[in-house]
């Protein structure tokens, strides 16, 4: 559906431009023919192509190619894209910071698998492992990009200076933390692998992604702005298991390579109750300007 959100404001975009040069030129729209559209979905090598093609529209006005591989690094040949979108993906980081398996470090981050509620030195660790991730991004796009070549990007973020235990995601975060401790003390897992695992995602704020965009200097900002992520809902509440269902399609690999597939179905369904609980303080907190989007322009 994005693909063809997209495509559609490129048509009106081209049409736009040939009616008024048109006008200017004393020519004929009907000798201009709209351009043709390649689309190259990317992720990772592991992910199921096959699925996706088989989604895609019937109709499509698109020739469509698969690109496995990490956003991290170089995916296209030099100057070969005029458009990138990427859409809740740019807050996974490429690694888990190191520093946080220190433990003579105040990085340890014992107890917890997130920065979500942890000292300030795991959250600066985490925004030292986004920073750098995001230069290596930029850096790849910015050679893949033709000049003038446009990005959007949507991804979690979240007001300047709030803590991010206040917003839903953070307090996902919390819970399944004490859902993994919980376990560790009933003996059902082990306590070290929870402090040995934290989930590789950071959700910057505007002026640390502004701050990342200038100093790379390959691209202008034509745009960026917090948005509210649960606009879909219109006021109603979250429903926590659909929630809960969703965040388990994205993490359940990770969680299972650490911890063993037999525990997945103990562990998201303590975390289910544990969010239930508190589903007033989430409803309360779910329109948080907490989605961040970027829209660049290459030098």
């Amino acid at each position: 559906m994005i693909i063809q959100d997209i495509l559609e404001a490129m048509q009106r975009k081209h049409q736009s431009q040939l009616s008024q040069s048109c006008l200017n030129d004393d020519q004929h729209s009907d000798d201009h023919q709209m351009p043709e559209f390649q689309v190259f979905f990317n992720d990772q090598e592991s992910n199921d192509f096959n699925t996706l093609f088989t989604s895609l529209p019937q109709d499509k006005q698109y020739f469509a190619a698969g690109v496995p591989g990490s956003f991290h690094h170089r995916l296209f040949p030099e100057s070969s894209i005029h458009f990138v979108h990427t859409s809740l993906c740019l807050h996974w980081i490429s690694k888990s910071p190191e520093v946080l398996q220190n433990k003579a470090s105040p990085t340890w981050n014992k107890g917890r698998i997130h920065y979500t509620s942890a000292p300030d030195e795991v959250v600066e660790a985490y925004a030292s492992q986004f920073a750098e991730d995001m230069e290596n991004f930029l850096n790849a796009r910015a050679k893949e990009l033709v000049p003038e070549g446009m990005m959007v990007m949507i991804l979690v973020g979240i007001p300047k200076g709030m803590p991010y235990s206040e917003i839903p995601m953070g307090m996902m975060c919390n819970g399944l933390s004490s859902s993994l401790m919980d376990m560790a003390k009933e003996g059902i897992i082990e306590e070290s692998d929870v402090d040995s695992f934290n989930l590789p995602f950071y959700a910057a704020s505007l002026e640390e992604m502004e701050e990342i965009v200038e100093k790379n200097g390959c691209f202008r900002i034509e745009r960026m702005e917090l948005t509210n992520p649960a606009a879909y809902l219109k006021g109603g509440p979250v429903d926590i298991p659909v929630w809960v269902t969703n965040v388990r399609a994205a993490t359940e690999g990770m969680f299972a390579k650490h911890f063993g597939s037999e525990v997945m179905e103990e562990m998201f369904g303590r975390l289910t109750n544990k969010l239930v609980d508190i589903a007033e303080l989430i409803n309360s907190r779910c329109e948080v300007k907490s989605q961040l989007l970027t829209v660049l322009k290459r030098k």
